[in-house]
């Protein structure tokens, strides 16, 4: 997914929209309305849960690269479908797309202008070099030689300025502006409009520019760690006023980038076509064409029975054993960078207030409301443990799910907490909890009232998209209508990914509960997900004492990882416990790999010019695609 702090927005509870963000559902996008043997399935489930049964599948082990005998042909179209029952935006720009189908469709075409290792720590495989000086509190990022946008011009170091300038602007309308930007000399000031321009950055020569950072730490070392390392084509973009960007054709119709295919041609939220940029910095590709084109999760399945496509992303993990042994095709997989979760609304996003000058006085950011419906934490614990995530990940995903523990993932090994209990199904502590708080069914309707006697129903929002999206949502208002707790499905029904998050993120006051699900990018900092100024903080939780971990995480005592990583495991200790998210399934992807594809990889940190790694690598062996 390139380098960074993606944070995606999945599709929660269907294998939908991913990888690599963040940003960030992170799940987020599918529109179909689920099967009608929806109440039959959460049935079982709740049954099995009730009885303490949650052993399902072994978990299983995937090879993360196929190598295909034969001899490569001459170019070819490679034909890749990516499923998803909701249309990508088409916000061909990493400064101002939100949803993670906007990105997977930019990967193939923008660029990405730092590598990174095994470990997403950035290294020199890129389009340029990277240095950080920590005595200087600089970042130094070098283009190298033979850098070109699409359309012939040097990709400079004033292309990598500009991302900085549109994000920064006073009229930019996207999500990424944060305390990473903020934390560059000079941003906030030109960020409110009393400054032109950024003092912290300087353009040493066409090729390299530097970042005065207020300070540094170790997170910048990492991909999507606190620097924001993309460019974007002045010299095409510049004279479009920043608040009219995001609906420009020079991003929706025309994007301009500097990756290995250029794009031919959209049609929007549907298909994109792709040729072979010769010109590739890092060697023409192989291949003459993609076309990729978007695949509903309810004809996935029949698409690969009929080797419609050489690649699928974002296969459907909740219909795994119906196409696991398909013959012509190899199934890769490897743990995600993700995590579903149900969100708590707890306040409300805070505009920037500026003066009738138009300068910004109060920068934007998160509300807490300490008297939301959801603000008490033992209501909001209470609702965890009377969730079986075990058996919902081993029923409905084959095992390909877990039940999740924590907001920092297992793939940041170094930084995640497997000591945390998280949440196991206890629905006799769950009653415990809303007992002691105060919680009693006053009217005899078998529904808990508040500690204050008033009626308690709470608006769960949760999106469309694929065969488990409604059982599962069922399964949950039971569980929660099991401990006396009366949850309702907004509007009655599950809503399509992209008019989801509009109204999560503007914080539709019909919401009180949300499923969605964060791609985390390759950062473990939480900062652009759970920090006062996180537009991303959707559910608007903030504290003093988190901004103090915030801080900790971000310092230059960071560099020091063993002191980091226990500030690491302190705050997911407290996270845990007020609860502001349901952190409740680590989630598997797999990609089916058409046997006429010489090689797929998709390994982290591999080497871009190893075939089947790099894009420009990918190479065909047979005219026809087996299973035909």
């Amino acid at each position: 997914m390139s380098n960074k702090k993606r944070y995606r927005m999945l599709a929660s509870t269907a294998a939908v929209a991913f990888l690599l963000a963040a940003c960030g559902n992170g799940d987020t996008e599918d529109t179909s309305e689920g099967t009608d043997n929806g109440t039959d399935t959460s049935e079982e489930v709740d049954e099995e849960a009730s009885d303490g049964e949650t052993d399902g599948p072994a978990p299983i082990e995937f090879d993360q690269r196929v190598e295909n005998e034969g001899e490569a042909i001459d170019g070819g179209t490679l034909s890749i479908g990516f499923v998803s029952d909701s249309p990508f935006t088409g916000i061909f720009n990493w400064e101002l797309y939100s949803g993670n189908p906007d990105a997977m469709v930019m990967a193939y075409t923008m660029g990405d202008l730092l590598g990174y290792d095994e470990n997403y720590q950035y290294d020199d495989s890129g389009a340029a070099t990277f240095e950080l000086d920590q005595e200087t509190n600089t970042v130094t990022m070098t283009v190298k030689d033979g850098v070109m946008w699409h359309d012939g011009t040097p990709v400079t170091a004033g292309d990598i300025a500009f991302t900085h300038e549109i994000i920064g602007h006073p009229d930019y309308t996207g999500v990424r502006y944060s305390g990473d930007i903020a934390n560059i000399v000079g941003m906030e000031a030109y960020h409110t409009g009393e400054a032109d321009s950024i003092e912290g950055i300087t353009i040493v020569d066409d090729k390299t520019i530097e970042i005065e950072y207020q300070s540094v730490g170790v997170q910048m070392l990492q991909a999507g760690g606190g620097v924001w390392a993309y460019a974007a084509p002045r010299h095409y973009l510049e004279d479009i006023p920043v608040a009219e960007l995001e609906s420009a054709p020079e991003i929706r119709e025309n994007p301009l980038g500097f990756g290995p295919f250029k794009v031919e041609n959209i049609v929007p939220g549907e298909s994109v076509s792709y040729t072979a940029f010769e010109d590739y910095y890092l060697g023409a590709p192989m291949i003459d064409r993609i076309e990729l084109e978007t695949v509903p999760t309810s004809s996935a399945v029949a698409a690969m029975e009929n080797a419609q496509y050489d690649l699928f992303i974002d296969m459907p993990t909740d219909q795994y054993d119906t196409y696991k042994d398909l013959p012509g095709y190899t199934i890769l997989g490897r743990d995600e960078n993700a995590y579903t979760y149900i969100g708590f609304k707890l306040g409300e996003w805070q505009e920037a207030e500026t003066d009738e000058d138009g300068n910004i006085v109060e920068p934007a950011q998160n509300v807490y409301d300490p008297n939301s419906k959801m603000a008490d934490k033992d209501l909001r614990q209470a609702m965890a443990y009377a969730l079986d995530n075990d058996a919902v990940g081993a029923r409905f995903y084959q095992g390909l799910r877990r039940r999740a523990n924590s907001p920092i993932i297992p793939n940041f090994a170094d930084y995640y907490n497997e000591e945390l209990e998280g949440y196991p199904y206890d629905p006799e502590r769950a009653n415990e909890i809303l007992d002691e708080a105060g919680y009693e069914d006053v009217d005899g309707d078998g529904m808990r009232e508040t500690p204050e006697g008033e009626e308690l129903v709470i608006n769960f929002a949760s999106m469309s998209g694929g065969e488990t999206a409604e059982p599962i949502v069922e399964y949950y208002m039971q569980s929660w209508a099991g401990i006396g707790i009366d949850v309702q499905l907004l509007e009655g029904r599950l809503h399509e990914f992209n008019s989801f998050y509009d109204r999560v993120g503007a914080d539709d006051p019909q919401i009180d509960i949300y499923q969605g699900a964060w791609g985390t990018g390759t950062d473990p900092t939480p900062e652009g997900l759970y920090g006062r100024d996180a537009a991303f903080n959707f559910t608007r939780w903030t504290s003093e004492e988190n901004d103090e971990f915030m801080e900790q995480m971000t310092s230059a005592e960071g560099f020091d990882t063993e002191w980091r990583a226990e500030v690491f495991n302190e705050w997911q200790e407290y996270f845990m416990e007020e609860l502001p998210v349901i952190p409740t399934l680590f989630r598997k992807e797999v990609f089916p790999v058409n046997n006429r594809v010489g090689a797929y990889d998709i390994s982290i940190g591999t080497n871009p010019d190893t075939p089947g790694v790099g894009l420009h690598t990918l190479y065909l062996i047979d005219e026809e695609r087996a299973g035909q």
